[in-house]
Formats: structure tokens, sequence, C-alpha cells
């Protein structure tokens, strides 16, 4: 078998194991998935799981950024070509409100995850680079802060996707609420 055909069988199975995961944090949530239950939802041995991962918490921190980096692909395809300002802070949101409704378990991520130490560090670097994309935008509005201002817009979202998770989908007031933080 070459490399090639090695590599693409691995990168599939990582792909499973990480899907495996991202639908079991929707039914388990993240304190009660198991290496086991990951293993047994992939329909992989167990292994496979620590071939592709040192441990559990690696494969946390992957799910983390398997989600993230989708979701920022999508927000990057939003906004591309705005000038910054409110309408491209709030195109960024409603992307990243929409994929977190379009994915499994997310909640898990945006709430369970934040304990874990690893992803506490890809948190806080994941939340300053959004920091440093940002801010121009509120220096655009004028805003006075527009560093902290980011900082503040950041937590302000993720709290609208988890209420529209709680909620069970789509809704507009939260959407609309979250609009009003940004009135000048």
């Amino acid at each position: 078998m070459s490399t090639g055909v090695r590599q693409q069988r691995a990168a599939a199975t990582r792909k499973q194991l990480i899907a495996a995961g991202l639908s079991l944090a929707e039914r388990t949530g993240l304190a009660g998935m198991s290496v086991n239950l990951i293993v047994t939802e992939a329909g992989v041995a167990k292994g496979t799981f620590f071939h592709h991962f040192h441990d559990r918490s690696e494969f946390l921190l992957a799910l983390h950024t398997e989600f993230h980096d989708r979701t920022f692909a999508e927000i990057e395809e939003k906004i591309a070509g705005m000038t910054p300002g409110r309408g491209r802070l709030l195109a960024a949101a409603n992307a990243y409100l929409d994929e977190c409704l379009s994915h499994r378990g997310v909640r898990a991520l945006l709430l369970e995850a934040r304990v874990d130490p690893a992803i506490i560090e890809a948190i806080a670097a994941r939340n300053k680079l959004v920091i440093q994309l940002t801010s121009p935008d509120f220096a655009a509005m004028g805003w006075a802060h527009p560093g902290p201002s980011a900082a503040m817009w950041i937590s302000a979202v993720v709290e609208a996707a988890i209420l529209e998770l709680d909620g069970g989908g789509y809704q507009p007031e939260v959407r609309a609420a979250l609009a009003q933080f940004l009135r000048e």
C-alpha cells in the first residue's frame, strides 16, 4: 500500500472518530463521553483511537479545533470583501450562530470543554485571534476601546449561541438583541 493511500485512510479514520465524538457530545455531553463510547460509535478498535490521539484530552481539543476551523472558514466566506464595521460584525456573528446550530454537540463544546486545560488554552488563543480580527470593526465604528469591545462582543455572541441551542434552534429575538449591542 502506498504512503498516499495510507495517509488518506488515516485521515478518513481520524475524521470518522471526530464525527463520532461530535455525535456523542450531543447525546452524552463531554463528561459522559469515554474512549470506549467513541470507538463503539466510530466502529473502530480502541487501539485505533490511540493511534490518532494520545489521550481523551487531545481528542477533545481536536473536536474543538475541528469545529472552530470549519466555522472560521464559513465566517471568512460570508464576510469576504465586506468593509469593517457593524455590518461585517453582524454577518460574522450570524454565520457563527448558523454554524453552531448546524453542528451536533456544539453546546457541549461551548460549555463543558472549558474545564479542560488544553482547551482553555486553545479558546484563549482563538479569542485573541478573533479580537485582533474584529477590533478594526469596532475602530471603524468609532468605538474608543476596540480591543476590549471585541473581547466583550465574543462573549455576547457565544452566549447568543447557547441561548439558541437551549431554545432548540434559530431565535430571531436573540439575534435582534445581539444586534442592539452594536447600535451607535
